[in-house]
């Protein structure tokens, strides 16, 4: 399965995105999510790749789960920081015997914690690890966008510069890192284009699941918490864990209406292996006729 022929053929594409789990505990839960989120039928589901290999095996029997046992149009992440290029060439021939045609590359972050010395070879960004990936194998090539700019970046023009030069080394298509003000996500785009990236650019969507959560991921990831979604946060317990859930449901989904009648490519859920509130945004949204 190579996305950019979805992106071309089938728009909006509706795409989810898993870790491998964690723990036994959630391994247990995690064939069900899967079986759940299967049936609102989307394009196709990625499974993410932690930093310094940390997930190396964990992500090729997720990937494997997915798309071979559940018969599931499935992308790999590749995430270099840290690996040699030996240690990517392995990682990558096994997904290409598996049968997968798409990885999405990310430089990756450096792991949590002591002990880890990085490969003296690693490749220090994505768009390295894109050239390297394309001079050797026949992988459709997927690469990261940040509608507010990367954390490291000095400016968002200074972003987008980079991200042109994953394009020109060989990314096929861009996923955004999740926004909570669609106005950003459009500004992206317009100055992406203006860039000369011509490529597919389709919006990340990250619901609200906790507010503990919401507030990590946002000095994390770069992703503002916007003033009308602190408004609404303000307005619910932070303990009541289903009023939480509702209102994410609902902003998401209200995010997601404003995308699609903008004619975006495609949704990208970051589902953090939970079902119920991508399921629920989809089924609104497809009894309003919008997908």
């Amino acid at each position: 399965m190579r996305v950019t022929t979805l992106y071309k053929e089938n728009t909006p594409v509706i795409s989810m995105e898993f870790f491998p789990p964690r723990n036994e505990k959630a391994e247990k839960s995690f064939s069900t999510i899967i079986d759940n989120l299967a049936e609102l039928k989307p394009d196709y589901m990625s499974v993410t790749f932690g930093a310094g290999g940390s997930t190396r095996d964990g992500s090729y029997q997720t990937v494997k789960q997915i798309m071979i046992d559940k018969n599931l149009p499935t992308v790999a992440y590749i995430a270099g920081y840290g690996l040699g290029p030996d240690e990517i060439t392995a990682v990558l021939d096994n997904y290409k015997k598996l049968g997968v045609e798409t990885i999405f590359v990310i430089r990756g972050d450096k792991p949590q914690g002591d002990g880890f010395t990085p490969h003296p070879d690693s490749f220090s960004y994505a768009s390295e690890l894109i050239a390297f990936i394309k001079e050797r194998y026949p992988f459709t090539l997927g690469c990261a966008g940040y509608p507010e700019g990367h954390i490291e970046a000095e400016s968002l023009e200074q972003d987008i510069e980079f991200l042109k030069l994953k394009v020109n080394n060989g990314a096929d298509y861009i996923v955004s890192q999740y926004f909570y003000d669609n106005k950003y996500f459009f500004d992206y785009v317009e100055k992406c284009r203006s860039a000369g990236i011509n490529v597919p650019i389709i919006p990340g969507i990250m619901p609200v699941y906790t507010i503990k959560m919401t507030n990590m991921l946002s000095k994390v990831c770069g992703s503002s918490i916007t003033d009308d979604l602190k408004k609404l946060i303000d307005t619910v317990d932070a303990d009541d864990k289903e009023a939480v859930l509702n209102l994410g449901i609902d902003f998401a989904t209200e995010q997601c209406r404003g995308l699609l009648k903008e004619n975006v490519p495609g949704l990208h859920f970051y589902t953090m292996d939970r079902s119920k509130s991508t399921t629920e945004i989809i089924q609104r949204l497809k009894n309003e006729k919008l997908l």
